[in-house]
């Protein structure tokens, strides 16, 4: 019987089906190594950054959320984006400054009118575009809705809202029709 040697695709041969291989060629050289070790942890790096930033976004989220309830207008406003894009239920405000002036009749009562949290965030692969979606819940904490919201990654780090928008829970005799 005819045994066959294959060769990998670092060039050498491999041992034959059947042969006895021997350490140096199991091992491989300490250059192959490093290179090997060198390329697992490059491919390993996108996937905890993009880890990184979906928690960048989800704390983004959270601190544009405790700066409404805190009736830190300043703060709230410093996370839109100049060309952001707020969906209202009757319009839509387009820019910064349409949303400040629509948005700060919110912050006009003591108490925040409703809050909300992150339950699902998302980054796309270059993570530079987050997504976040949760509920909105009313002062005495029943859910009113959902909210949506684009974040776009600046280039010192920081994250600003692009988009926003949500939709309204139906009411219990809406969802019995």
């Amino acid at each position: 019987m005819k045994r066959l040697r294959l060769v990998s695709t670092f060039g050498r041969p491999t041992p034959a089906v059947g042969s006895s291989a021997t350490p140096a060629m199991l091992i491989g050289s300490r250059s192959m190594r490093r290179s090997l070790c060198l390329l697992l942890l490059v491919l390993a790096l996108p996937a905890s950054g993009a880890a990184d930033r979906t928690e960048e976004v989800r704390a983004t989220e959270i601190a544009f959320a405790k700066a409404f309830a805190d009736r830190d207008a300043k703060k709230f406003f410093s996370y839109l984006a100049d060309d952001a894009q707020f969906l209202g239920q009757r319009n839509t405000m387009h820019g910064k400054q349409a949303v400040i002036a629509a948005w700060s009749e919110f912050f006009k009562p003591a108490v925040a009118p409703f809050r909300w949290q992150p339950e699902r965030v998302v980054t796309n692969a270059t993570g530079d575009l987050g997504f976040s979606s949760g509920p909105v819940f009313d002062e005495a904490g029943a859910q009113i809705g959902t909210f949506t919201s684009t974040w776009v990654r600046q280039s010192d780090g920081s994250w600003k809202i692009l988009f926003d928008g949500g939709s309204v829970c139906p009411t219990a005799k809406q969802s019995a029709q």
